[in-house]
């Protein structure tokens, strides 16, 4: 116990200076790019400061946790701390502990941010600001289609859930049957509601001794069930920033609607499997740090470390957007390194098991 709160106390510290360190380097340079686009309001350039850090963090937190270990045990071989726990009958499996759980405590807190809009789509935020001087611009254009219809929204502002200049066309036996037309919507109890909408109908044969086209108003009218504004601002627009809840919901909406969800799904696996690569790397990289400096050169194997880290960190990195841009399967891109990871993270971890 003794070790275990040594050990995960010294991890922690660590962990927090390398992540500050890591963030106000992304942040500093972020800003130092980019200040001549940014507005000259003060209280902007702040939003947009913090919503960069929250990236970074996003970006940099696994990377942190891993350098934080390396920096822990190389800090424990230099004050004999190491070398002190093996002689009091500490095994090599109960130093690791530690490590493991603190990590894997961390990642846990790290993926339930996620659910919160402006963790999750910070840099999304952070890039409205710098373009259009507000952190939520709307989309506009968005053009998607709803079981046998075509929705044209002219602008969309996910965040007050309204949107301007609707069109739907309704298809029947490939022909345009009816064309709603509203210059407003609200999103409110599931549905888009229009106080006002035109609906123009086609009759079946269009001929000269047909009735003609017909045109109603009609007050309160009700569609796109379930579609919220965040998920058709995300999934219509090609953004893979998802929470967790806008993820899952448009997996449950979108699955029958015969469009493709493996963004949706890749977005997911990143956010729930992506970060689990770091307990695998942290016990991969433990079995190899030599015992005392009489062994190894430290400073060279600490250097040797940190870059087999940032190669592995960069190579997830690299797969995961092949995978947004849908080059690769997401499960191929996301699932199978991590898996991977883990193979190796077990063998070493049962086979030092059986020689302590």
């Amino acid at each position: 116990m003794l070790a275990f709160k040594y050990i995960s106390l010294h991890y922690i510290k660590y962990f927090l200076i390398i992540l500050i360190a890591l963030v106000l380097f992304l942040v500093g340079f972020d800003y130092m790019e980019n200040a001549g686009d940014l507005s000259n309001s003060a209280n902007l350039v702040l939003i947009y400061l913090v919503y960069k850090a929250f990236f970074a963090i996003d970006m940099l937190l696994p990377l942190a946790l891993v350098f934080a270990m390396v920096s822990t045990k190389i800090f424990l071989i230099r004050s004999n701390a190491l070398v002190s726990f093996y002689s009091l009958g500490y095994s090599r499996i109960e130093v690791l502990r530690p490590f493991v759980v603190v990590s894997t405590s961390i990642i846990v807190i790290f993926i339930s941010l996620h659910a919160l809009p402006s963790f999750a789509r910070a840099d999304e935020f952070s890039n409205n600001i710098r373009k259009n001087a507000e952190y939520l611009s709307p989309t506009r254009d968005l053009f998607f289609t709803y079981k046998d219809q075509y929705v044209y929204f002219s602008k969309m502002y996910p965040l007050q859930e309204r949107a301007e200049g609707i069109r739907v066309f309704s298809i029947k036996d490939n022909s345009l049957k009816e064309v709603l037309v509203a210059k407003k919507a609200i999103y409110r109890n599931d549905y888009w509601h229009m106080k006002q909408a035109d609906v123009i109908t086609k009759p079946d044969d269009l001929t000269f001794d047909s009735l003609g086209i017909k045109v109603n108003s009609v007050d309160d009218m009700k569609i796109l069930e379930g579609f919220r504004p965040k998920i058709l601002d995300q999934v219509y627009e090609g953004k893979v920033n998802f929470t967790i809840m806008d993820a899952v919901d448009a997996i449950f909406l979108l699955q029958n609607q015969n469009i493709s969800i493996n963004t949706i799904k890749g977005a997911l696996y990143k956010i729930f499997i992506y970060p689990f690569f770091v307990p695998c790397l942290v016990i991969i990289i433990f079995f190899f740090v030599p015992i005392s400096p009489r062994f190894l050169n430290v400073s060279l194997f600490s250097f040797g470390a940190i870059l087999a880290t940032l190669l592995v960190w960069g190579i997830l990195f690299m797969l995961i957007e092949l995978s947004n841009n849908k080059t690769i399967p997401s499960e191929l891109g996301v699932l199978a390194p991590i898996v991977i990871l883990l193979l190796i993270a077990i063998r070493q971890y049962r086979h030092y098991r059986v020689v302590t």
